[in-house]
């Protein structure tokens, strides 16, 4: 993993695009069913919108339902952290990159084999690149 990418939120807002600084940056949800990459098929990798960093490979990539992008594994266990979040009156599983601490999406227990896993990750927080 490359060195860690810091920058101060004006920084953040000038890089990004408001709705990848809102989930990114503050942590916010792109809407079910409306992000470039929930149903979306093609092989590739998706890298951190941030730092570029290499997150998820299209191979861990399947169809949860649930209008986001959903993977059964990070591409690697040193590309993201994971954090208790209990905001919203619920307990979940925050997901970032380590990288440059954007906030990606959460972590369930709820997908299929071989892990189990579900990492339901916003599209705007992603950048694909093809294979």
């Amino acid at each position: 993993m490359s060195e860690r990418v810091e920058m101060t939120e004006e920084q953040w807002k000038k890089e990004l695009t408001p709705i990848q600084f809102e989930i990114t940056r503050r942590k916010g949800t792109e809407r079910a069913f409306t992000g470039e990459y929930w149903n979306h098929h093609e092989k590739g990798d998706y890298q951190c919108v941030c730092c570029g960093a290499l997150l998820f490979d299209s191979r861990a990539k399947f169809d949860s339902g649930t209008g986001w992008p959903s993977f059964t594994s990070a591409a690697s266990p040193q590309t993201v952290d994971q954090t208790e979040d209990r905001s919203h009156g619920m307990v979940r599983t925050e997901v970032m990159c380590k990288r440059c601490g954007a906030h990606l999406g959460h972590l369930f227990d709820d997908g299929p084999g071989p892990t189990g896993l579900r990492y339901c990750i916003n599209s705007a927080a992603l950048r694909f690149q093809k294979a």
